[in-house]
């Protein structure tokens, strides 16, 4: 369930409530009975390992690249063994 932060418009003070994203928001301070606005906040969570980054892509393009040289190489190969047969 996600952390939802608010603050009172009145005395000020920020309070934490964990709910589901279905639920109604908050409305009243538990302290002053004032009006609570949600605020928005830095998310808990890191997407971390592999495939995450740009930098993580890299090595797929330069692969692709050295697949290509090499049915280059093996069509070539396969027209010079064709042409000495033919002649």
């Amino acid at each position: 369930m996600p952390v939802y932060e608010y603050q009172c418009e009145a005395c000020g003070q920020i309070e934490e409530a964990f709910q589901k994203i279905s639920e109604p928001p908050l409305e009243t301070c538990n302290a002053c009975k004032g009006h609570l606005r949600k605020l928005i906040s830095q998310s808990s969570f890191h997407l971390k390992g592999s495939g995450w980054y740009v930098t993580d892509y890299g090595g797929a393009k330069s692969g692709t690249k050295s697949g290509g040289d090499t049915k280059e190489t093996s069509t070539s190969s396969s027209e010079k063994t064709a042409s000495k047969s033919d002649g």
